[in-house]
């Protein structure tokens, strides 16, 4: 058995850092020691232990650091991109991962939903908080430690930093973690280090080099162990067209060999197996090279895990990122294999729900996992762009729940057959690159949906409300009674049934009218015409009386429950009235409620 490299992902908020980070780590670094044996692979770079020695100097000797691990192998597509797209049976492909944040600018969305990826697939991490030299009175130190530096600073800055790591460690422990400033950890298997870093000025990342060195050495070496001779296993990163090979499968090898002419299975967008031949396996020349040559790939007959490459090989066209990659072989039924490891993320959808469409295998994984915490239905998931079909199946989820009738679209578009099927129904897409985000944004879709279906049923319920009968102004008697009123609280509406003040039936509202004007209905202080059907001026009122708008009972209780709080102080006045005069007819009408 042999230990490989441990793939390391660097995750975090657009703008805080990831790309300068890899760049510095990649670059300037390894540029002013002189350091050989950086590896640039295909979607990944090899820093193996002598360049980290190197890099890292006296520090890693004080860390006791043993040589078991070979290097890191750092994936270079920063952000949850890499990580979700980037999976092996059972969990991410990443061992290790560093979260970045900016030190100045604490968690963004981008961030939480990096952290949610994390506890997801359990994957260890250290959080490094960049952008140290912004800090107001930071004298820079390029490419010292982050120790060297700080007890070069003034009491104030160090003093401005330690409040802002302690911020990202309040942040962390609300989310569920235990973190400290990495020098100050007593425990690395139960508390997350922070590492203060410049990944502009260099400042720091000698100690998240031997951090990670450090972390694998102790914790991971057991899931490191590959062996060299068995058949490769990979996953897809993405597929590309390249001059001269046609199209191409870039993948990270992290278990075994893969050699020239191996056959190796696939998985294809509609989740079937596709078995091809490897034609030539290649990576990236190295730079000196690349320069004086028309060429940008070499091609070896063999590479062992851990391994960036590009492989050309026919049939691909229609290979999925994110697939799984493994040779086929005598010992295992790998087909079956590549099935089951789908089957893993195939999603248990429910009879109804919202649907849901990622570019990969991964991603759907992360998002679909994100609904279930919510408690959020799935009717479908799948991969690709939104299409015909999709549409087709939201609209009928949309008749039979109106919350239902949504698209939750990660990092695919709208075919563009489907753009005016879409237009022209009442489904609602949520498009983006951000899982964070769409989750964010049909949350908010719902809870307006819930107001605006709240706001009708109250408008829609009979709340409480009176007027008075003006004395000397009886227009006619009965058939219907015409008279003169004023609104003394709530709104009276017409249609509405009313009662006196002894609980009896007056009539019902036929209509009111203001100077010839039509009214729907009053409120408090408007005087108006009101003619009431079935009502007897005299016999079951009198002018000057106060009469009342009769609320069904269950209306009652509709707004003694949820509406409550809405009444005014004149309509809860009024409804108090209303409550004992029903009383007095019924002491049980009611009694299931506050107002009893």
């Amino acid at each position: 058995m042999k230990i490989r490299s441990p793939i390391v992902s660097v995750l975090g908020h657009v703008d805080h850092g990831k790309t300068t980070l890899l760049d510095y780590i990649r670059g300037s670094t390894i540029a002013d020691k002189e350091a050989g044996g950086i590896t640039q692979h295909i979607g990944a770079t090899e820093i193996p232990n002598d360049t980290i020695d190197e890099i890292c100097g006296n520090f890693i000797s004080a860390l006791t650091i043993k040589d078991l691990i070979p290097g890191l192998f750092f994936i270079d597509t920063p952000g949850h991109a890499a990580f979700t797209s980037l999976r092996k049976r059972g969990g991410a492909l990443a061992d290790l991962a560093v979260l970045i944040v900016d030190i100045n600018d604490g968690f963004k969305p981008q961030t939480y939903e990096a952290l949610n990826i994390l506890k997801m697939y359990k994957t260890p991490f250290i959080v490094v908080a960049n952008k140290i030299d912004m800090i107001f009175g930071w004298e820079t130190h390029e490419g010292a430690s982050f120790k060297e530096s700080f007890n070069q600073q003034a009491q104030s800055v160090k003093q401005t930093l330690d409040t802002k790591v302690y911020e990202i460690v309040g942040t962390l422990h609300k989310e569920g973690f235990q973190s400290e400033r990495f020098d100050r950890i007593s425990d690395f298997a139960s508390q997350i280090s922070i590492i203060p870093i410049s990944a502009k000025s260099g400042e720091g990342i000698i100690e998240v080099l031997a951090m990670l060195l450090g972390l694998a050495q102790e914790y991971l070496t057991e899931q490191l162990e590959i062996n060299e001779d068995a058949p490769a296993k990979g996953t897809v990163l993405e597929i590309k067209e390249e001059t001269g090979l046609g199209l191409t499968v870039d993948s990270i090898i992290y278990d075994g060999v893969l050699r020239t002419n191996d056959e190796i299975a696939l998985m294809t967008s509609t989740n079937e197996v596709l078995t091809t031949k490897v034609r030539s396996i290649l990576r990236p020349l190295p730079l000196e090279e690349m320069r004086d040559s028309k060429k940008k790939f070499q091609k070896f007959d063999e590479v062992v895990a851990a391994a960036g490459i590009k492989i050309a090989a026919p049939n691909l066209d229609d290979v999925v990122s994110g697939s799984p990659l493994r040779v086929l072989n005598d010992e295992e039924d790998v087909e079956e294999e590549i099935l089951k490891e789908i089957e893993d993320i195939t999603i248990n959808t429910d009879d109804e729900g919202i649907l849901v469409k990622a570019d990969t295998l991964g991603s759907l994984e992360a998002i679909v996992q994100l609904l279930k915490e919510l408690e959020i239905p799935i009717r479908e998931a799948d991969i690709g762009d939104v299409n015909r079909r999709d549409i087709i199946n939201s609209s009928i989820a949309l008749t039979e729940d109106e919350n239902h009738g949504a698209i939750i679209a990660f990092n695919v578009s709208v075919h563009p057959n489907s753009e005016e099927d879409l237009n022209n129904s009442d489904v609602q897409l949520f498009k983006g690159d951000v899982i964070y985000q769409i989750l964010e944004d049909y949350e908010e879709w719902i809870k307006q949906k819930e107001e605006a279906r709240k706001k009708a049923f109250y408008d829609a319920i009979i709340k409480p409300a009176k007027f008075m009968a003006l004395p000397k102004l009886v227009f006619r008697q009965s058939k219907p009674a015409i008279i003169g009123v004023e609104a003394l609280s709530g709104t009276v509406k017409q249609g509405q049934k009313l009662i006196n003040k002894n609980g009896e039936s007056v009539g019902i509202i036929a209509s009111m009218e203001d100077k010839g004007e039509t009214l729907p209905d009053i409120s408090r202080g408007q005087r108006v015409a009101m003619a009431i059907d079935n009502a007897v001026v005299g016999k079951d009122f009198d002018e000057g009386d106060e009469l009342f708008i009769d609320i069904p009972e269950n209306h009652y209780k509709f707004i003694e429950r949820e509406f409550k709080e809405k009444l005014t102080e004149d309509e809860f006045e009024t409804l108090y009235e209303f409550l004992e005069i029903k009383h007095k007819q019924d002491p049980d009408w009611g009694k299931f409620g506050l107002f009893e």
